[in-house]
């Protein structure tokens, strides 16, 4: 498990796959580390189609902290991850992306650098449930790479008729939609399938675009 020195001081990350045109960087969202189930499940299934994966901690939770760092500790941390990518895979493409807030942080550093690939985002939290006047697509404009969205039809994070009226602003943007998902992408019994049937979707998704970008 290799160790990434950032400006907040070192995270540990995790590298599935092996060399690949494309490197996928990946971040866990708020609650959960880069080793939680889903976020193992994902990584190692796109890293079972032929790509380099790399995942990480945020500083706060390398420390076992629960509440996030600041926004900037995050996007500088993300920053990190990336040159440590790049200083090793200098041919590669880079994809950012990850789970709920890692998703969002990665769509923030994917404003300024032009030289991305893509950006994946799982469960992209648009607004706080309840509160579409907190929307955060402003800055998703400013993103010259193409983006992909997977989201579940339950997440209320992100209800899919609002996205819609955001994707129809970015040109560059897919949308992949799990059905009966949650914000985690679970899935009840009635949906005829389990959550890690759900899960399998996500990476089938991810996959599908990513052969897209080479």
């Amino acid at each position: 498990m290799p160790t990434i020195e950032t400006e907040s001081g070192p995270v540990s990350a995790i590298v599935d796959g092996e060399g690949s045109g494309v490197v996928v960087v990946l971040a866990h969202g708020a609650g959960s580390p880069m080793d939680s189930e889903f976020m193992t499940h994902v990584a190692t299934g796109i890293a079972a189609a032929g790509y380099l994966v790399c995942r990480f901690n945020f500083p706060y939770m390398e420390a076992g902290r629960r509440a996030p760092d600041r926004a900037p500790v995050l996007e500088g941390s993300y920053r990190s991850v990336v040159a440590w990518v790049r200083s090793r895979s200098p041919e590669a493409r880079v994809v950012v992306g990850g789970k709920s807030m890692g998703g969002r942080i990665a769509s923030h550093i994917a404003v300024d650098d032009g030289t991305l690939a893509g950006v994946l985002l799982h469960g992209y939290p648009l607004h706080p449930p309840g509160r579409p006047d907190r929307i955060r697509d402003a800055h998703l404009k400013g993103i010259g790479a193409p983006i992909l969205f997977v989201e579940g039809t339950r997440d209320p994070f992100c209800p899919l008729e609002t996205l819609e009226k955001v994707l129809r602003e970015l040109p560059a943007a897919r949308l992949a939609v799990i059905d009966d998902g949650d914000h985690s992408f679970k899935v009840r019994k009635a949906s005829g399938r389990s959550t890690r049937d759900a899960w399998d979707e996500v990476v089938a998704a991810s996959v599908s675009w990513l052969e897209t970008l080479s």
